[in-house]
């Protein structure tokens, strides 16, 4: 074969590989349990102090974040009424979304709503947060581009059920959901002060809100519309071109936690205390960064442990990027980077940086490690469900043995 028919046809199977089929589909999965989970337990955690955080009790209030956002132009949805219940709503929908996105229910309607309540509590008061926060907020705008409730979710459930079926069904659920959201939206276009804007103050130059949430709105109709009445052909451009942005939106999200570790590593080797081993002993000694003054003060004492922790951290994050070469030292490096922040969740009292991370590192992790954890998981709940079958049995035989009817009866 010569080498332009060669380079032919790795094209030809690139393209069909790229366009066939949504890439990683188990750990898309993961990334929005990860994500989701992460940011429903912040909002859990912060409910008694939401106010002080996002709302009208905190010390950035209304009219200086109205200030600001004049200024940078971002979105939120806190700011389009001054109102303590149009808070409350959006903090409550910021809970739903990120649990109904955990369970998989409508992932499509949900990351969108996911990403809405994301960005708007998080640009309502920049000044709160962590480099988590900042993580959540990139990741909430890939994930709506994303298939990621084609395992593990409610929809594939669903989508199981009816896959025997002739016809789809008519889905008066989606369509309730949709005609909702779409009133929601055209309310806040016409009665609030939200910027949405067609070309402007959007996620891209050129690119409006009004323009995405719109487009968003009536892609969600027009899939409706083809699975059920054009199953053939459309069905199947749709599916190409859905396929399409699932695939470039995980590899952007590969880009960005490569870009992350690459970053982190390359100017920690700039610090003086990163290059002399003791960068890690002086944030064990702060006291806003010491859940467990006693474990830390424990590890601080070492200072070959310091230093090994130290230069360890360095390297891992550094060589990371360039592991994804070789999938065994890409996995071993992925551990060590996982317990790296299990480590800062509990020595550091990070948990929330630590979980997000870990989440956008779930993107590398093996298929086949996740095959085994789906399998394993799979047969820990048919025994979970064959157990609740089998005792109340079990119980009724066993009450029919204690009694004298029973015996007479046999």
């Amino acid at each position: 074969m010569t080498p332009s028919a060669r380079l032919q046809t790795a094209v030809a199977r690139g393209y069909t590989r790229v366009t066939a089929s949504a890439l990683g589909p188990r750990q898309s999965a993961v990334v929005r349990i990860g994500f989701s989970f992460t940011w429903l337990l912040f909002l859990v955690r912060e409910w008694p102090h939401r106010r002080e955080l996002y709302g009208p009790d905190g010390p950035w209030n209304w009219d200086m974040a109205a200030r600001l956002i004049d200024g940078n132009r971002a979105f939120t949805a806190l700011m389009w009424a001054d109102s303590t219940v149009w808070f409350e709503i959006v903090y409550a929908l910021a809970i739903v979304s990120s649990a109904l996105l955990l369970v998989g229910w409508r992932t499509r309607t949900m990351s969108v709503l996911f990403m809405i309540g994301v960005l708007s509590l998080q640009n309502r008061s920049i000044f709160v947060g962590d480099g988590g926060d900042n993580l959540i907020h990139l990741m909430s705008m890939y994930l709506v581009l994303t298939r990621c409730g084609q395992v593990w979710s409610l929809d594939a459930r669903r989508a199981a059920r009816w896959a025997d079926r002739a016809w789809p069904p008519r889905d008066t659920t989606g369509i309730v959901l949709w005609a909702v959201t779409g009133t929601a939206l055209l309310w806040a276009q016409l009665f609030t002060g939200a910027r949405l804007f067609l070309t402007a103050d959007g996620p891209l130059p050129g690119l409006g809100w009004g323009t995405v949430l719109w487009g968003l709105w009536l892609v969600q109709a027009g899939w409706w519309f083809v699975r059920r009445y054009a199953p053939g052909e459309p069905r199947t451009v749709l599916d190409v071109l859905a396929n399409v942005a699932h695939n470039g939106a995980l590899l952007v999200i590969m880009a960005e936690v490569c870009l992350l570790y690459a970053s982190a590593g390359w100017y920690k080797i700039q610090g003086s205390r990163w290059q002399d081993g003791t960068a890690l002993y002086y944030p064990l000694h702060l006291d806003y960064f010491s859940p467990w003054p006693w474990l830390a003060d424990t590890m601080a004492s070492s200072g070959t442990l310091v230093m090994v922790l130290t230069y360890g951290t360095v390297i891992v994050q550094v060589a990371f990027p360039f592991t994804l070469l070789n999938r065994r030292a890409k996995n071993v490096m992925l551990v060590l980077l996982m317990m790296e922040h299990l480590g800062i969740a509990v020595m550091l009292g990070l948990p929330f940086f630590s979980l997000a991370v870990i989440a956008a590192d779930s993107v590398f992790l093996p298929t086949n490690a996740l095959r085994w954890a789906e399998a394993r998981l799979g047969r820990a709940r048919d025994r979970l469900a064959a157990r609740a079958v089998w005792l109340p049995g079990q119980r009724a035989r066993e009450r029919d043995e204690e009694s004298p009817a029973g015996t007479l009866v046999r």
